[in-house]
Formats: C-alpha cells, sequence, structure tokens
C-alpha cells in the first residue's frame, strides 16, 4: 500500500507542477519575427517578415517600433540608436498574438579623428578634482569632486584665481554643472540627487531627485534642454523646470554602445563627452546619439606636473566669442585652450 501511496503522489505532484506552468491552458507561439539582415544600421530597410513554421493562416500583421507603428519595410530614419523593440500584432482568424524582438541600432558612418592645437596654457588649482567645467557670460564656472572637499566656483581663467566658492556638504560628491538662464546645475554622485544655484549669488534655489538616470555624472544644455549623463551609454533629456526626464538617447558607433560618459558640453549643435577613465573626447550627435568623431588629449596628461594624485582628463569648456575649446583633468595644474581641426 505505501508503495501505491507514494506513486498517487508523485502523480498528484506532476499534475499540479504541469498546471502551474501552464495556467491559461495556452502554448507557446511557433510564431517569430524575422529581420532579414544580422546587425541594423542607421539608414537600413528592416525587410521586416513572420516565421511561420506551422503554415498557419495569417490574415493580418502590423508592427511598432518602440510604441510607433512602422512598416514592414520602414527604412530606419529620424530614430535614435541603441537598444529598440519591434513588436507585431499577428492576426489568425479570429485570435490575435503579439510577437515582439529586440534588435540594436548601430550608428551607420565611421568617426573622425581630430587634432588640436594648443593656443594657450592657463593655471589651474592642482587641488580641484574636476568634474564640471563652463563658461556663461564670459565667467569660467567649475564643480569638483571628493567628499569633503566638493566645491562649485567661478574662476578666472587666465590667473586661475578664484572669484567665488561654495563648499558642499561633507556627505556630497559633486560631479558635473551647466548653467542656463542664470540659474546653475550642479549634480552630485551617489546621493541621487542634484542642486540648482542662482549664478551670480550662488544661493541655492531647489534641490532635485533624479529619475530612471542611474547616477549624476556630466551635464549641459543646448540653451532649452539639459542633457545628463549617468556613467552608461545613454544621456537623458530633462526639463530645466522641472528637471524630468523627457526621454534619452544611447551613445553608439558603427560597432556598438559606447559607456562610461562623464563630463558633456555643446558646443555647435554636438554634445563633445569625455569617457571615464580615458583622456579623449567623443563628438556625438543629439538627435541620434551617433558617435561623429574622436579627440585624443592623451598628450596633454603628460604637460602637467606629474604627482601622486593626478587623474585623467575631465573638463570641457567652450568659449563661444573666441571659438576655442578649455580642457583640463583632475588634479591638473593647468588649463589649455585649444582649437580643434579634423584630419
Amino acid at each position: 500500500m505505501m508503495h501505491i501511496y507514494k506513486y498517487f503522489i508523485l502523480i498528484s505532484l506532476s499534475i499540479l507542477l504541469t498546471n502551474c506552468g501552464d495556467t491559461n491552458g495556452s502554448k507557446k507561439s511557433s510564431l517569430s519575427i524575422n529581420i532579414d539582415a544580422k546587425s541594423l544600421m542607421l539608414g537600413d530597410t528592416l525587410n521586416l517578415s513572420i516565421n511561420n513554421p506551422q503554415k498557419q493562416e495569417i490574415t493580418k500583421v502590423s508592427y511598432e517600433l518602440n510604441g510607433k507603428s512602422i512598416d514592414k519595410n520602414s527604412i530606419l530614419t529620424n530614430i535614435t540608436l541603441g537598444q529598440k523593440e519591434i513588436t507585431a500584432k499577428v492576426t489568425l482568424g479570429d485570435k490575435t498574438e503579439i510577437l515582439t524582438k529586440s534588435v540594436q541600432i548601430f550608428n551607420n558612418v565611421i568617426p573622425s579623428y581630430y587634432k588640436y592645437e594648443v593656443v594657450n596654457t592657463y593655471p589651474h588649482d592642482i587641488t580641484s578634482y574636476t568634474q564640471g567645467l563652463e563658461f556663461y557670460n564670459g565667467e569660467l564656472y567649475e564643480s569638483t569632486g571628493q567628499k569633503t572637499e566638493s566645491k562649485l566656483r567661478k574662476v578666472n581663467f587666465e590667473t586661475g584665481e578664484v572669484l567665488k566658492n561654495l563648499d558642499l556638504e561633507d556627505q556630497y560628491f559633486g560631479e558635473g554643472l551647466t548653467i542656463l538662464n542664470d540659474k546653475i546645475y550642479q549634480l552630485t554622485w551617489q546621493a541621487k540627487r542634484g542642486f540648482v544655484y542662482d549664478v551670480n549669488t550662488f544661493e541655492k534655489l531647489s534641490t532635485f531627485n533624479y529619475g530612471t538616470s542611474k547616477e549624476g555624472w556630466g551635464i549641459c544644455n543646448d540653451g532649452e534642454t539639459l542633457y545628463k549623463s549617468d556613467g552608461t551609454e545613454k544621456i537623458y533629456l530633462l526639463n530645466p523646470e522641472n528637471l524630468s526626464e523627457k526621454g534619452h538617447i544611447e551613445v553608439y558607433t558603427e560597432k556598438g554602445k559606447i559607456p562610461n560618459l562623464n563630463e558633456m558640453e555643446w558646443i555647435d549643435g554636438k554634445i563633445f563627452a569625455n569617457i571615464y577613465q580615458k583622456n579623449g573626447v567623443l563628438i556625438i550627435n543629439p538627435k541620434t546619439g551617433g558617435v561623429e568623431g574622436v579627440i585624443d588629449f592623451k598628450p596633454l596628461r603628460k604637460l602637467v606636473t606629474q604627482h601622486p594624485e593626478l587623474d585623467v582628463l575631465n573638463g570641457i569648456a567652450y568659449h563661444p566669442e573666441r571659438k576655442t575649446i578649455f580642457v583640463t583633468g583632475k588634479n591638473w595644474d593647468k588649463v589649455f585652450e585649444v582649437k580643434i581641426k579634423k584630419q
């Protein structure tokens, strides 16, 4: 009897597990989305179709790309790069199936290489762990990092003299900054919050929390929208009035994504971005996220005082009247004014 009882228990458990795994009595669809390409680039034609191995009678198919209706032969234009989701709504008689497929869209150009010319060299506070650098109305502003040492400053770029200084509270690690409509927006690391100040008085006007972005690394603006990096390949678009995220772009080359985006600057319609732990700068198309250019500033590091606290290039500021770019690094004792030119 004991053997029969054990057998009965096993059968009962088997039935229970089967029902738990298929509560609706439904089966996995045999249909799937097919894309006639191994990889996708901006400008490619999708050529979508439905894999239908059981030859079921399909009466209608409609497609969406990230929630927007598309044709099966849509050309990938007016779209941002990166991870996307294609959805197919398939009608089979009186039934409908929803299919999804994740794809990556790469840039369709190889980045151009830019060379630079140093036109001036200026002193910089060697103790400043530079995180953000920006000109506003001809004045240079800087945000520095490290807990207990983070600062917001206005600096005379020609002499290095600190014209105005605000020490952050000890628990905050300062990150990037940008200035729009007489307001300074400063990010912090790990605390998941940023600050808004009056540019003239450094009075703190408000505090804001981050949205879905993981962190606060770099920030810039185009005169209307704030662009915020979080250490990944994503750049988030923020409303400057309420700091809400309006969406994001993903930074890609023709080969793949570029993570660790850090300090940023808006220059002539493009985003210039440092990559953390690198001594180069990317030139990014803000409409697509595509990398259009690369500047190798590595040789500059050898031109500053070498010391144990010396760290990587970080800090890009554009001077619109001089049409030059100012770059420095973490604990560098110099700021370099450069002009760039495509090779």
